[in-house]
C-alpha cells in the first residue's frame, strides 16, 4: 500500500521505523537514509527486517536526496532529519514528486530561531504539485495539535485558552544529558519563552516563568514557560483562543548545569578558531573552526544510549478551557508514557517513542487517503478522530478529564 523513505537514523527515526515495520499492511516498503548509513543499518538489524533497503544521504544537498528519490521512488518521505534539513528535503521532494512528513518546523542553522513561516511559503507550490505536506506530526508539535483539534471536534463549541504541559519525570542516572539531539534541545530551551495572550505574542526571559503543575500519577513538578512551535499554528487555526501557552519540566540539576554551560560559552552557535595539536605527534598545532555547542553535544551522552536505565515515566497533554452550549468547561487530554516500557519495545527511550509513534501514525493517515490534501498543513488541519484512534492501538493511550481542576 505504501512505499516510505524515513531521513534520520537517530532515536526518534528508530521509534519511527520500529512502528512503520509493526503496521507492515500499511507500509509495503521501506528504506532508511542518513549521512551515516552504518546507523540506518544498526535500525534494520535491531527490527530483524532484511527486506528494509537503507542508503546514505546527506540531507543539506538537494541533489544527493533528489538522486536518492528518484532511485527508490518513495511515495511519502518522512523526514526524522534535523531541522536545519527541512528545507532541502521539501525542495527535493517537490523536485521528485514526493509528499512530505516532519516533527518539528525548520530553523536556519546560524540562528537558534524556530517558526513556521519558510515551510508556510511553501503551500502553493505543493498545491500546485498536488503533494502533501504534514508538518510537526511529533507529539509536541503533532499529539498536541491533534488533541486540540480532537477537543474542537468534539467537545467545544469556542477554545478560549489552551496550555500544553509537559512533565518527563523520567531518571536516566546521568549527571546531565538531554532527551533528544543536545544541539537542538538546548537551543530550543535557552531561547525567550513566548505565549499567545488576546492577539498579541509576549515574550519572556528564557524559563523565567515557572509554576508547580501537577501531571496524572507523578505529581506536582515545577514547570517553566516556553515558547514552541505549535502555539503559532494553533492560535491561527483556531482564532477563538485568547491565550495559548506552553509548559515543560525541567529538574534543579538540569537547569544548574544549563546555566554553567550558557555561562561558560559552551551554547555558542557561531564559529570560533581553536589551535588543535596534530595528529603526526610533532608537536605542532593546526587551527581549526569550531562551534562550541556541536563540541558540547560530541561530549555529552548520546540520547539513544539512555534507554537501557531509564526509569519512570513522560506526561504530555492538553488543558482547555471554552464553551459548550452556551457554559464555560474544561477538558484535559493526556498521555503517560513509560520509559522501560518504550525501551523493551523499540530498544529506545520515551522521549524518542513519544515522538517516534506519532511520527509513524501521519504517514499511515497519509497512505490510507485520511490525511491527503494537495498543500502544506498542519496536523490540527486533518480530521482527528482516526489518528487518535490509532494513538490507543500504537502504544500511547489517552485519557480524559471533564470539568476537573485545570489548575492552569
Amino acid at each position: 500500500m505504501g512505499k516510505v523513505l524515513v531521513i534520520g537514523a537517530g532515536g526518534v527515526a528508530t521509534v519511527a521505523c520500529h512502528k512503520i515495520a509493526q503496521n507492515s499492511d500499511v507500509f509495503t516498503e521501506i528504506m532508511i537514509a542518513s549521512r551515516t548509513k552504518a546507523k540506518c543499518d544498526k535500525i534494520v538489524e535491531a527490527i530483524g527486517n532484511p527486506n528494509i533497503k537503507t542508503a546514505q544521504v546527506d540531507a543539506d544537498s538537494v541533489d544527493e536526496l533528489v538522486k536518492l528519490f528518484n532511485d527508490f521512488k518513495p511515495e511519502l518521505v518522512v523526514n526524522l532529519a534535523l531541522p536545519y534539513q527541512d528545507l532541502t528535503i521539501m525542495e527535493a521532494c517537490l523536485q521528485c514528486g514526493v509528499n512530505y512528513l516532519d516533527t518539528a518546523n525548520y530553523e536556519p542553522k546560524d540562528e537558534a530561531h524556530f517558526e513556521y513561516s519558510w515551510q508556510w511559503a511553501y503551500k502553493k507550490r505543493f498545491e500546485d504539485a498536488g503533494l502533501t505536506a504534514i508538518l510537526g506530526c511529533g507529539f509536541d508539535p503533532g499529539v498536541s495539535g491533534v488533541y486540540t483539534a480532537y477537543a474542537a471536534k468534539h467537545h467545544f463549541d469556542e477554545i478560549t485558552h489552551l496550555d500544553i504541559v509537559d512533565c518527563n519525570a523520567g531518571n536516566h542516572h546521568k549527571a546531565f544529558a538531554t532527551n533528544f539531539n543536545p544541539e537542538i534541545n538546548i537551543r530550543e530551551i535557552t531561547q525567550k519563552g513566548l505565549y499567545y495572550k488576546d492577539g498579541q505574542w509576549l515574550e519572556t526571559d528564557p524559563l523565567s516563568v515557572h509554576q508547580p503543575i501537577t501531571y496524572p500519577n507523578i505529581g506536582p513538578r515545577e514547570s517553566y514557560l516556553m515558547h514552541h512551535e505549535e502555539l503559532e499554528s494553533l492560535v491561527k487555526n483556531y482564532p477563538t483562543i485568547k491565550q495559548a501557552r506552553f509548559w515543560m519540566t525541567f529538574g534543579q540539576q538540569y537547569l544548574t548545569y544549563l546555566d554553567v554551560i550558557q555561562n561558560i560559552g559552551m551554547s555558542r552557535i557561531d564559529e570560533m578558531e581553536y589551535e588543535a595539536p596534530l595528529a603526526d605527534g610533532s608537536g605542532k598545532n593546526v587551527k581549526v573552526k569550531i562551534v562550541p555547542l556541536q563540541f558540547l553535544k560530541a561530549v555529552l551522552p548520546n540520547p539513544q544510549d539512555l534507554g537501557e536505565n531509564y526509569e519512570g515515566e513522560t506526561s504530555i497533554g492538553c488543558r482547555i478551557r471554552g464553551i459548550k452550549d452556551g457554559k464555560e468547561r474544561t477538558y484535559y487530554v493526556y498521555n503517560n508514557c513509560s520509559h522501560q516500557e518504550a525501551y523493551k519495545e523499540t530498544g529506545m527511550q520515551g522521549v524518542s517513542y513519544t515522538t517516534g509513534v506519532p511520527a509513524m501514525i501521519g504517514a499511515m493517515m497519509f497512505f490510507k487517503g485520511l490525511w491527503k490534501r494537495p498543500g502544506v498543513w498542519n496536523v490540527e488541519e486533518f480530521d482527528p478522530d482516526p489518528f487518535m484512534e490509532q494513538l490507543n492501538k500504537q502504544g500511547l493511550p489517552w485519557h480524559e478529564v471533564f470539568d476537573g481542576d485545570l489548575e492552569l
